[in-house]
């Protein structure tokens, strides 16, 4: 009998009763002393796992924007200043967004811009000032005086109050 549990061609058979005991929970129990302690998960249980939820700082200013944007629309007579802001540049256009057009932009991608000023660790208050400037130049010249200012989730802060300040002083009205 020890040769042939050894033999690679022995196979172990067993009835169809030791499957039907392990099918159902009662059976497990007496059958199986031990079945107390196994945890055997309930077919319609409803299963679920708490989580923490962890936003990056990109995921709650596009948070912050989506809500802003609930509020803020650009019409033909105010149209939307749409301020965006990376580590490098500074980015702001001003959106009519009955017809989906933008209307006026600045950056400091802009030649006269980014020939002035010399900034290799992105723009600063200075530069949001001259965008700024810029920005309600171009709004003049194509006759837009009144604005919606959509800070595009960022807080009205540092670059972006002294760009809004910026064209205040040139002749937009937020």
């Amino acid at each position: 009998m020890l040769a042939s549990l050894s033999s690679p061609s022995s196979t172990i058979t067993t009835s169809p009763s030791a499957f039907s005991l392990l099918s159902s929970s009662k059976s497990i129990s007496s059958a199986f002393p031990f079945a107390q302690r196994l945890s055997i998960p309930k077919p319609n249980a409803p299963s679920f796992s708490i989580e923490a939820k962890a936003t990056t700082r990109q995921e709650s200013r596009t948070a912050r924007h989506q809500r802003i944007r609930k509020k803020v629309e650009g019409t033909p007579e105010r149209p939307r200043l749409c301020v965006f802001r990376s580590n490098k540049h500074l980015y702001v256009q001003v959106i009519d967004d009955t017809k989906m057009h933008t209307l006026a932009s600045a950056s400091t991608m802009q030649k006269p811009i980014s020939e002035e000023f010399d900034y290799s660790a992105g723009p600063t208050i200075e530069v949001a000032k001259k965008v700024g400037e810029a920005i309600a130049k171009a709004c003049a010249d194509k006759g837009i005086t009144k604005v919606a200012f959509d800070r595009g989730g960022y807080p009205y802060h540092g670059r972006i109050e002294a760009l809004a300040a910026a064209a205040r002083e040139h002749g937009l009205q937020f």
